[in-house]
């Protein structure tokens, strides 16, 4: 991505400085977007007046609180980074932390039955790779609890089969993590690259298509939505769910609820689930941990009783 205003040099230069203490930060089209919003006001000096700051703030049509947060959010941090090479710049003011009202979609495991059932035995044509890739692809963002471009992203060298692990690389946190698979789960990737994988000369991409390329989140959701209608489960329309990203949220859930029949303590249960998440904090796994309550009440009082001790003030959104 080019920048070209007069605050160019000094973008990249953030850019490259964030990525060098861990961050991923790989959607940077909010710099762009900044950056065009520079040249279209005629500032041809570095960092913010106030003006133009009051003005970047502003709310855009059909802009979600969400992303005018975060759009926001990134240049003020940008302009903390300028200050503090030397430049004279205004700070944009941070704005009022949204509220988020979503609630993650959570399969049952009927359900997470009759998804797989629909997905092994939908109608693709015979030519196509997904009948092959989809029914793999999905079960494991659901037995590693994946986010999607995790998945996409994976390399066939980073899926070891013959001891039974993933590694996970460029992560949204940027640190990478490595993932024991199940052992049902390990049978049936060994099984997708002898009956696919096998068939290319090489193929980065453990899930890749048959150019090298892997595939794009889209077309994932839209046969994603396929194979919902075809289970009988049913979507609540354009933000309401299920998506592909609530089968991480439902590992989740599950994992928790597993790991608390079996007894285990969860003064230690919550680091592993959050480390294996790749999460930053233990306060984004409570986020997920606290749907459980909805869904196995029995099974939360001892949840409720050391997530309150450990974050008392917890903010969902």
């Amino acid at each position: 991505m080019e920048f070209y205003g007069a605050n160019a040099c000094l973008i990249k230069q953030y850019i490259n400085f964030k990525r060098s203490m861990g961050y991923a930060l790989d959607n940077t089209y909010t710099f762009k977007m900044f950056d065009e919003f520079s040249i279209k006001n005629g500032a041809d000096f570095i960092g913010l007046t106030k003006v133009l700051a009051d003005k970047w703030a502003e709310k855009r049509p059909n802009e979600s609180e969400v992303t005018r947060y975060k759009r926001v959010n990134d240049i003020i941090n940008f302009s903390v980074y300028l200050n503090q090479l030397g430049y004279q710049t205004y700070i944009p003011r941070q704005l009022k932390a949204y509220q988020s009202t979503f609630t993650p979609y959570i399969f049952s495991k009927e359900q997470l039955s009759s998804f797989f059932n629909a997905c092994d035995t939908l109608e693709i044509g015979r030519k196509s790779p997904m009948k092959y890739i989809l029914p793999v692809l999905y079960r494991v963002i659901y037995g590693c609890g994946l986010r999607v471009n995790e998945a996409l992203k994976l390399k066939c060298e980073d899926v070891n089969l013959d001891e039974g692990y993933i590694v996970i690389r460029e992560t949204k946190n940027g640190s990478d993590r490595i993932l024991p698979i199940s052992n049902s789960l390990k049978e049936i990737c060994v099984q997708y690259s002898k009956c696919y994988l096998s068939t290319f000369n090489s193929c980065d991409y453990f899930f890749g298509q048959g150019n090298g390329k892997k595939f794009s989140s889209d077309r994932v959701y839209r046969w994603f939505r396929k194979i919902l209608w075809k289970a009988g489960i049913p979507h609540g329309g354009k933000g309401m769910g299920p998506r592909v990203h609530d089968f991480r949220h439902s590992f989740s859930v599950h994992s928790l609820a597993e790991m608390s029949r079996k007894g285990l303590d969860l003064y230690y249960s919550l680091p592993v689930l959050s480390r294996y998440l790749g999460h930053s904090s233990l306060e984004a796994t409570d986020k997920y941990v606290r749907l459980t309550s909805d869904m196995y009440p029995e099974l939360m009082q001892d949840v409720n009783s050391l997530c309150s001790y450990l974050f008392p003030e917890v903010n969902l959104s």
